[in-house]
Protein backbone atom coordinates (compact mmCIF):
# COMPACT_ATOMS: atom_id res chain seq x y z
CA UNK A 1 0.00 0.00 0.00
CA UNK A 2 1.75 3.46 -1.27
CA UNK A 3 1.97 6.43 1.35
CA UNK A 4 0.10 8.91 0.46
CA UNK A 5 2.10 12.31 0.19
CA UNK A 6 2.69 14.92 2.57
CA UNK A 7 0.53 18.04 1.62
CA UNK A 8 2.28 21.31 2.32
CA UNK A 9 0.71 24.77 1.87
CA UNK A 10 3.46 27.28 1.73
CA UNK A 11 3.07 30.89 3.21
CA UNK A 12 5.49 33.87 2.81
CA UNK A 13 4.75 37.16 0.96
CA UNK A 14 7.73 37.36 -1.13
CA UNK A 15 6.80 35.24 -4.54
CA UNK A 16 10.38 33.93 -4.78
CA UNK A 17 10.39 32.35 -1.46
CA UNK A 18 7.11 30.95 -1.62
CA UNK A 19 8.92 29.29 -5.44
CA UNK A 20 11.88 28.60 -3.73
CA UNK A 21 10.66 26.33 -0.96
CA UNK A 22 7.75 25.10 -3.39
CA UNK A 23 10.41 23.57 -6.08
CA UNK A 24 12.55 22.26 -3.00
CA UNK A 25 9.88 20.30 -1.19
CA UNK A 26 8.19 19.23 -4.69
CA UNK A 27 11.86 17.58 -5.80
CA UNK A 28 11.10 14.94 -2.97
CA UNK A 29 8.64 12.27 -3.79
CA UNK A 30 6.79 11.95 -0.40
CA UNK A 31 5.62 15.57 -0.65
CA UNK A 32 3.53 17.73 -2.35
CA UNK A 33 2.78 21.38 -2.27
CA UNK A 34 -1.07 22.02 -2.48
CA UNK A 35 -1.02 25.69 -2.55
CA UNK A 36 0.38 28.89 -1.72
CA UNK A 37 -0.31 32.02 0.04
CA UNK A 38 1.07 35.52 -0.02
CA UNK A 39 -0.21 36.75 4.21
CA UNK A 40 -2.18 35.33 6.94
CA UNK A 41 -5.32 35.64 5.49
CA UNK A 42 -5.02 34.27 2.51
CA UNK A 43 -3.31 31.44 4.31
CA UNK A 44 -6.22 30.59 6.93
CA UNK A 45 -8.58 30.00 3.21
CA UNK A 46 -6.03 28.59 1.86
CA UNK A 47 -5.64 25.92 4.65
CA UNK A 48 -9.32 25.28 5.25
CA UNK A 49 -9.88 24.66 1.29
CA UNK A 50 -6.97 22.83 0.92
CA UNK A 51 -6.56 20.56 4.52
CA UNK A 52 -2.39 20.39 4.53
CA UNK A 53 -0.61 18.55 6.93
CA UNK A 54 2.21 21.02 7.52
CA UNK A 55 1.48 25.10 7.10
CA UNK A 56 5.25 26.38 6.17
CA UNK A 57 4.19 29.71 7.54
CA UNK A 58 6.10 32.96 7.42
CA UNK A 59 6.25 35.21 10.76
CA UNK A 60 6.08 38.87 9.52
CA UNK A 61 3.92 39.33 6.75
CA UNK A 62 1.11 42.15 5.67
CA UNK A 63 -2.35 42.00 6.45
CA UNK A 64 -2.00 39.56 9.02
CA UNK A 65 1.06 38.12 9.98
CA UNK A 66 2.19 34.43 11.01
CA UNK A 67 1.79 34.77 15.00
CA UNK A 68 -2.00 35.78 13.93
CA UNK A 69 -3.00 33.20 11.56
CA UNK A 70 -1.68 30.16 13.10
CA UNK A 71 -3.92 31.13 16.19
CA UNK A 72 -6.36 30.87 14.42
CA UNK A 73 -5.87 28.09 12.91
CA UNK A 74 -4.68 26.32 15.76
CA UNK A 75 -8.19 26.84 17.39
CA UNK A 76 -10.09 25.93 14.43
CA UNK A 77 -11.69 22.17 15.64
CA UNK A 78 -11.82 21.26 11.93
CA UNK A 79 -7.77 22.28 11.12
CA UNK A 80 -5.80 19.36 11.67
CA UNK A 81 -2.68 21.05 9.92
CA UNK A 82 0.53 21.26 11.78
CA UNK A 83 2.02 24.90 11.94
CA UNK A 84 6.08 24.71 11.05
CA UNK A 85 7.17 28.84 11.55
CA UNK A 86 9.51 30.71 9.35
CA UNK A 87 11.37 33.64 10.69
CA UNK A 88 14.59 35.20 8.73
CA UNK A 89 16.43 35.67 12.56
CA UNK A 90 17.58 33.21 15.19
CA UNK A 91 16.30 35.85 17.81
CA UNK A 92 12.38 36.71 16.67
CA UNK A 93 10.66 38.64 18.95
CA UNK A 94 7.42 36.58 17.11
CA UNK A 95 9.02 33.17 17.27
CA UNK A 96 8.17 33.13 21.04
CA UNK A 97 4.26 34.06 20.24
CA UNK A 98 3.98 31.80 17.28
CA UNK A 99 4.93 28.89 19.49
CA UNK A 100 2.52 29.74 22.25
CA UNK A 101 -0.28 30.53 19.11
CA UNK A 102 0.18 26.50 18.59
CA UNK A 103 3.16 26.23 16.25
CA UNK A 104 4.99 22.93 15.80
CA UNK A 105 7.92 24.99 15.75
CA UNK A 106 10.41 26.91 13.61
CA UNK A 107 13.10 26.93 10.90
CA UNK A 108 15.65 29.64 9.63
CA UNK A 109 14.74 30.69 6.18
CA UNK A 110 18.52 29.80 5.21
CA UNK A 111 18.07 26.38 6.19
CA UNK A 112 19.34 23.93 3.53
CA UNK A 113 17.23 22.17 1.66
CA UNK A 114 18.02 18.48 2.96
CA UNK A 115 17.09 19.84 6.40
CA UNK A 116 13.67 21.68 5.00
CA UNK A 117 12.57 18.48 4.35
CA UNK A 118 13.56 16.57 6.99
CA UNK A 119 11.55 19.30 9.27
CA UNK A 120 8.67 18.86 7.19
CA UNK A 121 8.65 14.85 7.54
CA UNK A 122 8.91 15.47 11.43
CA UNK A 123 6.38 18.21 12.39
CA UNK A 124 3.87 15.80 9.64
CA UNK A 125 4.71 12.89 12.04
CA UNK A 126 3.32 14.69 15.41
CA UNK A 127 6.75 15.50 16.49
CA UNK A 128 8.04 19.18 17.43
CA UNK A 129 10.83 20.94 16.00
CA UNK A 130 13.23 23.26 18.08
CA UNK A 131 16.30 24.41 17.03
CA UNK A 132 18.47 23.89 20.44
CA UNK A 133 20.43 26.63 19.86
CA UNK A 134 17.46 29.01 19.01
CA UNK A 135 15.19 28.02 21.76
CA UNK A 136 18.28 28.36 24.37
CA UNK A 137 18.48 32.08 23.22
CA UNK A 138 14.83 32.38 22.92
CA UNK A 139 14.36 31.10 26.32
CA UNK A 140 17.17 33.07 28.36
CA UNK A 141 15.04 36.01 26.65
CA UNK A 142 11.60 35.18 28.13
CA UNK A 143 12.73 34.01 31.57
CA UNK A 144 14.70 37.65 31.49
CA UNK A 145 11.70 39.66 31.08
CA UNK A 146 8.87 37.42 32.89
CA UNK A 147 8.41 35.99 36.06
CA UNK A 148 6.51 32.73 36.27
CA UNK A 149 6.36 30.23 38.72
CA UNK A 150 4.96 26.65 39.08
CA UNK A 151 1.68 27.47 40.27
CA UNK A 152 1.05 29.54 36.82
CA UNK A 153 0.93 25.76 34.99
CA UNK A 154 -1.68 24.32 35.99
CA UNK A 155 -1.24 20.28 35.92
CA UNK A 156 2.22 20.46 36.62
CA UNK A 157 1.63 19.50 40.61
CA UNK A 158 0.02 16.70 39.19
CA UNK A 159 2.68 15.33 36.91
CA UNK A 160 4.30 12.53 38.21
CA UNK A 161 8.35 11.87 39.53
CA UNK A 162 8.78 9.81 36.00
CA UNK A 163 6.28 12.27 34.02
CA UNK A 164 8.64 15.25 35.26
CA UNK A 165 11.56 13.12 33.68
CA UNK A 166 10.11 12.73 30.56
CA UNK A 167 9.16 16.77 30.29
CA UNK A 168 12.65 17.47 31.45
CA UNK A 169 14.08 15.49 28.39
CA UNK A 170 11.76 16.99 26.03
CA UNK A 171 12.43 20.83 27.30
CA UNK A 172 16.08 19.42 26.62
CA UNK A 173 15.22 18.48 22.99
CA UNK A 174 15.31 14.86 23.24
CA UNK A 175 13.49 12.46 20.98
CA UNK A 176 11.24 10.06 22.35
CA UNK A 177 13.77 7.40 21.25
CA UNK A 178 16.47 9.12 23.51
CA UNK A 179 14.31 9.80 26.38
CA UNK A 180 13.86 5.75 25.99
CA UNK A 181 17.36 5.12 26.07
CA UNK A 182 18.25 7.60 28.79
CA UNK A 183 15.36 6.28 31.07
CA UNK A 184 16.32 2.80 30.12
CA UNK A 185 12.63 2.00 29.63
CA UNK A 186 10.82 0.92 25.45
CA UNK A 187 9.99 3.93 23.32
CA UNK A 188 5.65 3.06 23.74
CA UNK A 189 6.03 3.81 27.74
CA UNK A 190 7.96 7.52 26.32
CA UNK A 191 4.58 7.36 24.12
CA UNK A 192 2.35 6.99 27.17
CA UNK A 193 3.98 9.36 29.35
CA UNK A 194 4.10 11.89 26.83
CA UNK A 195 0.17 11.66 25.80
CA UNK A 196 -0.07 11.72 29.97
CA UNK A 197 2.15 15.03 30.10
CA UNK A 198 0.09 16.76 27.64
CA UNK A 199 -3.22 16.15 28.97
CA UNK A 200 -2.38 17.28 32.00
CA UNK A 201 -0.70 20.07 31.20
CA UNK A 202 -3.44 20.53 28.97
CA UNK A 203 -1.53 21.39 26.07
CA UNK A 204 -1.88 20.32 22.47
CA UNK A 205 1.63 19.41 21.48
CA UNK A 206 5.62 18.73 22.64
CA UNK A 207 6.50 22.48 21.83
CA UNK A 208 3.89 23.83 24.33
CA UNK A 209 4.67 21.45 27.08
CA UNK A 210 8.34 22.74 26.52
CA UNK A 211 6.80 26.17 27.03
CA UNK A 212 5.07 25.38 29.93
CA UNK A 213 8.40 23.73 31.82
CA UNK A 214 10.36 27.12 31.31
CA UNK A 215 7.39 29.38 32.00
CA UNK A 216 7.32 26.91 35.49
CA UNK A 217 10.86 27.11 36.32
CA UNK A 218 10.84 23.50 35.70
CA UNK A 219 13.84 23.75 33.50
CA UNK A 220 15.39 26.86 33.32
CA UNK A 221 18.34 28.24 30.57
CA UNK A 222 21.71 26.63 30.61
CA UNK A 223 20.01 23.10 32.28
CA UNK A 224 19.30 21.65 29.30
Amino acid sequence: MTTPPIRVVVVDDQALMRTGFTMILDSDSGIEVVGEAADGRAAIDEVRRRRPDVVLMDIRMPEMDGVDATRVLSDDPDVDSRVLILTTFDLDDYVYRALRAGAAGFLLKDTPAEQLIDAVRVVAAGESLLSPSVTRRLVEEFTRTTHASAESVPGLADLTERETEVLEAMAAGMSNAEIAEALYVGETTVKTHVGRVLMKLGVRDRVQAVVAAYESGLVRPGET
